[in-house]
């Protein structure tokens, strides 16, 4: 199994925000803090965190005050926060649901009573008008008092949000009915009621209904939007989870059970069947299969024994083991793996700056839009009822809630399912990238082979083959190249006759020159021996093209400016790996082959895959020019690789996906981190890329097509107040439903 830790670039200060009510106030808080010197912050209204660049852990205080004084509150975050987060958004959701439900009790009722007095005039009794004000009192006061709060703190700071455009619209409801009761204003008019018909004099005066309704529509969606932000973070929160909380440590031939905070690296644990492990380790005796499904996804469990790796979170399934640790804590696979993801969530993608610069304005616009379209029904000549009910729609339907929803939520839970799904996307930038590529540019080595070369042939010249051997595993012996680890294994035969190296040069994509014994020895391919000098007789070139033929790479063996021999490696391909690229062309994507094999091994390879076309024989430092060159060509590349001479490619594409497997540098490079050992993770990473991308944008359009269609609709006189508050929390609750529609893409199996 793999270990492979991902390293995060930095780590940044955390905050956790409370007191937001909307995307207004995200954008709030991140200006206030974006005015601290040297200081670079992004504030996530989804996941209610402040994410700060430019200024350490022990100047938070400094950062905390400057929310403080835009009158929000927030503290540091730590590992320890998460449950307290939860108990916070679980009394949220209670205390929500506790005034929805008294709301609703009422205002049932309440809307019943006006409805039937306000027609019929011979049911009405004296006072009727002042009961209807005590029903209407608890609900425009207790219940809707989150948004007067709201509002209350942010005039304080001279600021408006769109609690501010609900608050407004409830008091103006509740004012004008008051109003009517206490001044007569309006309340000798007659009206007109569509699908009804003229109504009778005073049934218009009463706004009480628009008042409680307004509320209890508004509530029921704070309340479901606030469970579904919940539930979208909920898919991270189980990343999380899968961590150990105790763990069975081995001291002195005695098992202690500790919690899993106390394990440090080096420790031995026990695992015994159906635990979870604690941490990354290496198997010290004890065989079992091992579940890794929940982190990576892969279905089948894996056979591990002494020596093997194991990684935290996974699931001893059956059987003894003895792990010695070798990362713990912070440092596991699973907690970097959070810790990337919890990040990304927490970034902003381009489009949603747009947008939260578009709230920024929008909420007071909308408010002297209000008034203007009030006044000019007024002066017009229409009732005051009227008026008042014209301005307060426009200010109800027009609130951005959906527009400030429509980003972050599907963000958030896209990156979440992602890494459910043994995929890690670094950001935003990723899923805009996703939606644009149409080449994908594949890495052979490490990427659609396993990596482990193998020995298929030799040839040796004018030497013993045994001579040829020991000189070509005594070079090698200096190198970490896969081609080495097979050389060497080729030659165990002859391990006791090494000879020891004096000098050792890795020429990166060509080979390796060694000096042994005052014999200068060349191991690599044709072009770095002719860089060296070195002629190639017409036998060996024959040997090269006999070998290639076959498919198999092939490697020069040079000893002071002479050929001595040629070997045939050969690499395995991956399992699936013509079904991934049988899947990435599905998806409508180009597919290269990008190789510095042989152009007969690597066509033997393409053939065998369906690749559209190949570069072979292409350096590592040349991988990025080939990259570059497509580009040219107009088209938007993602590069999959895994190794060192892969991480120019990856930055340099317009996207990068790295095998976890791989090296640090390549990880870093990468916008997409492959954890899955299958490479069918590549067409799914593609696949919930755009699934989250085309989500982000049909929640994009719904809510500006909605603020733009419905914002004339109410000025025209044509949307009733209670209608437009229905209409404007139903669709903030439709974007955090499509958003978590993202949770139902499944990964290949």
């Amino acid at each position: 199994m793999n270990t492979q830790t991902v390293q995060l670039l930095e780590t940044p200060l955390e905050l956790d925000v409370s007191g937001m009510t909307c995307a207004a106030c995200a954008g709030r808080v991140e200006r206030a803090l974006n005015k601290l010197d040297g200081v670079t912050a992004t504030v996530n209204y989804a996941t209610e965190r402040a994410v700060l660049t430019g200024i350490s852990t022990e100047e938070s205080a400094r950062a905390i005050a400057q929310i403080e004084s835009a009158g929000y509150g927030a503290h540091l975050r730590d590992g320890s926060d998460d449950a307290w987060s939860q108990r916070a958004t679980e009394f949220r959701i209670s205390s929500l649901r506790r005034r929805l439900a008294v709301a609703a009790l009422l205002t049932v009722p309440l809307m019943d009573i006006t409805l039937v007095l306000a027609l019929v005039p011979g049911w009405r009794f004296p006072g009727w008008e002042w009961v209807c004000v005590l029903l209407a009192l608890p609900i425009v006061t207790w219940a809707a008092w989150p948004f007067h709060r709201a509002t209350f703190r942010n005039l304080r700071h001279g600021m408006v949000s769109m609690d501010t455009l609900v608050s407004l619209g409830i008091a103006a409801s509740f004012g004008w009915a008051v109003a009517t009761l206490l001044f007569g204003v309006g309340a000798g008019s007659e009206g007109y009621w569509l699908g009804f018909g003229s109504t009778p004099e005073g049934a218009d005066s009463i706004y009480l209904d628009v008042a409680a309704g307004m509320t209890t529509f508004q509530l029921a969606g704070r309340y479901f939007e606030t469970r579904s932000r919940r539930k979208a973070g909920d898919v991270l929160g189980a990343l999380s989870a899968l961590a150990a909380t105790h763990v069975r440590v081995l001291r002195d031939g005695v098992e202690t059970v500790e919690p899993a905070g106390q394990l440090r690296s080096g420790d031995v644990f026990v695992l015994l069947p159906g635990e979870t492990i604690p941490a990354d380790g290496i198997v010290v005796s004890g065989n079992a299969a091992v579940d890794a499904s929940m982190m990576t996804g892969e279905p089948m469990p894996v056979s591990v024994a002494s020596g093997d790796a194991v990684t935290g979170g996974t699931i001893s399934t059956d059987g003894r083991l003895e792990v010695r640790a070798t990362s713990v804590g912070a440092h596991t696979q699973l907690a970097q793996m959070a810790a990337l993801t919890e990040q990304a969530q927490a970034r902003k993608a381009d489009v949603q700056k747009l947008v939260d610069r578009v709230v920024t304005w929008f909420v007071p616009v909308v408010i002297g839009l209000a008034i203007v379209v009030g006044i000019a029904w007024a002066l017009s000549g229409a009732p005051d009822d009227k008026a008042i009910g014209v301005g307060i729609s426009v200010l109800i339907i027009a609130c951005p809630c959906a527009l400030g929803l429509a980003t972050p939520t599907a963000l958030m839970v896209g990156i979440g399912r992602a890494a459910t799904l043994g995929i890690l996307i670094k950001g935003h930038d990723a899923l805009e990238a996703s939606g644009a590529v149409t080449t994908v540019v594949l890495d052979k080595t490490g990427t659609l082979t396993t990596g482990t070369m193998t020995v298929q042939g030799s040839e040796a010249f004018g030497v013993s083959a045994r001579d040829m051997w020991i000189l070509v595993a005594s070079a090698e012996r200096g190198s970490e190249h896969a081609i080495a680890r097979a050389i060497e294994k080729a030659a165990s035969p002859y391990v006791d006759d090494l000879r020891s190296l004096t000098e050792f040069t890795a020429m990166p994509g060509l080979g390796a020159v060694a000096v042994i014994n005052d014999t200068r020895v060349i191991v690599g391919n044709a072009r770095l021996l002719e860089g060296e000098g070195v002629s190639i007789p017409a036998e060996a070139r024959a040997a090269m093209e006999r070998f290639e033929r076959e498919g198999h790479t092939t490697i020069l063996v040079a000893a002071d400016h002479d050929v001595i021999g040629v070997l045939a490696l050969s690499d395995a391909l991956k399992p699936r790996a013509a079904e991934a690229v049988t899947a990435l062309r599905a998806q409508g994507l180009e597919i290269v082959l990008l190789t510095g094999d042989s152009p007969a091994a690597a066509a033997r390879i393409a053939s065998e895959l369906g690749v559209d076309s190949v570069h072979a024989g292409v350096l590592p430092a040349e991988k990025a020019d080939v990259v570059r060159s497509l580009q040219a060509d107009g088209k938007r590349v993602a590069m999959v690789g895994d190794g060192v001479n892969d991480a120019v490619a990856l930055a340099t594409a317009d996207l990068g996906l790295a095998i976890v497997t791989g090296t640090d540098i390549a990880l870093k490079a990468a916008d997409i981190i492959l954890v899955r050992d299958d490479l069918l993770v590549i067409p799914d990473a593609i696949a919930i890329s755009r699934k989250t991308l085309r989500t982000i944008k049909m929640n994009l359009v719904w809510a500006f097509g909605y603020n733009v269609a419905a914002i004339p609709i109410a000025a025209a006189g044509l949307l009733n107040p209670l209608i437009a508050a229905a209409a404007m929390s139903l669709s903030s609750v439709f974007v955090v439903y499509n958003s978590l529609r993202i949770q139902k893409v499944r990964g290949s199996r």
